[in-house]
């Protein structure tokens, strides 16, 4: 038994591949893996397109079938070997011979890289959504903006948390944190369908992306606040000050003193000879904001976002938006695939009625606190439907939250199950909700 062992271990040893070898086909299935999120993003988003639905829905619906809920082809979170999906073990072991450790490590090297890729396709996102916005008009309906924002953080985490509590008598710190889970807003979703039909400069679409950049900054504060509470069991006030200080320095202090740098990138880019003389430039500015906001724990698409309103101000802002949108084409898809691959319906047990209810209570709170926002608008010629709807998309920024929940053992798993089925409901019906309020908005307006 003892030699059996040891010649099993050594046959193992000598298998194993080199780190070189293990780079080198882990490049391999990186390649198919970003080459079949751009053939499923681009076939999800014609069909889409054809039946009359935004382009985002499918790449999102596209995730979905080739993710964790689907063909398990793109799948993260793989802490065993085991976990990696039938068909990439039989494939990497008929094509390079890879036992199971190896093909572990080639799979690390995968999620690592197509993560990375995500976030940087949410990061040129909001980049161009800053592109696309004027300033002197998004600090016109500021006020509006932080009205919406506070209305859609304070109505759904004041019904969910009271709810749960009251109607199904689940303890404070999970009806807390599902509350919290309910004040999220996904801006990359609803930009994108506002850019795909040029509402992104109405006034709607900028009171939405204002709303949703301060929905943001409290998401980050509440994301702190209820952590501390799971860790610690008591919440720090010097935290949540602190925070709210940084979100309001950065923004500020970003449009100043950008404005006054930018100067200087127009400047040398008129200076420039070679190819991309504007663009990299431009892009180098938003990741260097995007950094800094990371630095001091903020998101990095609040930096990118503000990148974007400095620069649509100079008089390099019209070309660069049309310089930019390749890179958005190329890189943005990966993001809405991956937030869909990520989406697992598995967890929604429709078979437990009382699961049901309460995934079912959440979702109703989900929608009903961010249309309450549209109450709060005074400007009566606005579409107000449009900006509620607009807030509903939780998307990543809620399964940040469920992440969260599920690492510990004081959120029960059917919270987590129900705020996930509350992420894919709403991530999945505002593209198509939104779209047909803005189009109806537009019918009227001609008649």
């Amino acid at each position: 038994m003892p030699q059996s062992w040891y010649f099993s271990s050594l046959l193992a040893e000598i298998a194993a591949k080199s780190d070189s070898e293990i780079e080198t086909i882990a490049l391999d299935v990186i390649l198919l893996t970003i080459s079949l999120i751009f053939l499923v993003s681009k076939i999800g988003a014609e069909i889409c397109v054809k039946l009359k639905l935004p382009a985002v829905l499918g790449e999102l619906i596209a995730g979905v079938i080739i993710g964790v809920s689907g063909a398990h082809l793109l799948v993260f979170g793989i802490g065993d070997a085991a976990d990696i999906p039938n068909l990439w073990q039989d494939f990497l072991h008929n094509i390079y011979g890879l036992n199971q450790s190896d093909a572990l490590r080639v799979f690390d090297f995968n999620e690592q890289v197509v993560s990375l890729l995500s976030d940087i396709g949410v990061i040129v996102l909001l980049f161009e959504v800053g592109l696309e916005s004027n300033l002197v008009e998004l600090l016109s309906v500021g006020p509006q903006a932080l009205i919406v924002a506070t209305v859609g953080v304070i109505v759904p985490f004041t019904l969910g948390t009271l709810g749960l509590i009251y109607g199904f008598s689940i303890p404070l710190i999970p009806a807390v944190f599902a509350g919290a889970a309910l004040t999220a807003t996904s801006i990359g979703i609803t930009a994108k369908v506002l850019g795909d039909m040029g509402q992104l400069k109405t006034t709607e679409g900028q009171i939405i992306i204002g709303a949703a950049v301060v929905d943001d900054i409290f998401g980050i504060v509440i994301l702190a606040v209820v952590a501390s509470l799971i860790k610690t069991g008591q919440v720090r006030f010097d935290s949540i000050i602190y925070l709210i200080l940084i979100a309001v320095v950065f923004l500020v202090g970003a449009i100043v003193v950008g404005r006054i740098f930018t100067r200087f990138i127009v400047a040398i880019v008129d200076r420039m000879q070679t190819r991309g003389q504007l663009l990299i430039p431009a892009l180098i500015f938003a990741f260097l904001l995007a950094y800094i906001a990371h630095r001091v724990g903020l998101e990095t698409i609040i930096g990118s976002f503000a990148a974007g309103l400095v620069l649509a101000e100079t008089d390099k802002g019209e070309q660069l938006r049309q310089l930019v949108a390749p890179v958005v084409d190329l890189i943005v898809p990966i993001f809405f695939v991956c937030v869909g691959a990520k989406t697992d319906l598995g967890a929604l047990n429709f078979s437990d009625r009382e699961g049901l209810i309460l995934a079912i209570f959440l979702v109703l709170v989900a929608i009903i606190g961010k249309l309450a926002t549209s109450v709060s608008l005074w400007n009566t010629s606005l579409n107000k439907l449009a900006v509620g709807v607009g807030m509903i998309p939780r998307g990543e920024v809620g399964l940040v939250f469920a992440s969260i929940g599920s690492a510990t053992d004081l959120v029960p798993d059917s919270i987590i199950a129900a705020i996930i089925m509350m992420i894919i409901t709403t991530t999945f019906i505002t593209p198509s909700w939104l779209r047909l309020v803005l189009k109806k908005s537009e019918q009227e307006q001609l008649t």
